[in-house]
Parts: structure tokens; C-alpha cells; sequence
């Protein structure tokens, strides 16, 4: 993921701004594998192969 997008990227449960953190990137400073955080309703949305996962947790897998 770019890090650019967290520019547009907002929570979809409450539409806040989401935190970065990041677990690991690849050698062009793109984000493989971190946590979108979100300070307003608590939630966090993974990041995996450098895709953000923003479905809500019932949702996922």
C-alpha cells in the first residue's frame, strides 16, 4: 500500500482518520504488512500483502 493513500482512506463504521502502523514494507517504502487504526470507534483493519482491509469485522474472512 502507498502511503499516499492515507490521504483518502477513512474509517467505514465511523468515517474518522486512521492511524498507520506499520509492521513491514517493501524495499520502495510501500507498506506490506501494518494496522489502519482508528481513535474514534477503536477498530483496527489489516493490512496484508499490501492490501488495507477495510470491511467491517463481521465481514472479514
Amino acid at each position: 500500500m502507498k502511503k499516499e493513500l492515507m490521504d483518502i482512506l477513512a474509517c467505514p463504521i465511523c468515517k474518522g482518520d486512521l492511524e498507520l502502523n506499520i509492521e513491514e514494507e517493501d524495499e520502495n517504502g510501500e507498506v506490506v504488512r501494518g494496522i489502519l487504526y482508528c481513535r474514534n470507534c477503536d477498530e483496527r483493519y489489516p493490512i496484508e500483502d499490501g492490501i488495507p482491509n477495510l470491511l467491517p469485522p463481521d465481514l472479514r474472512e
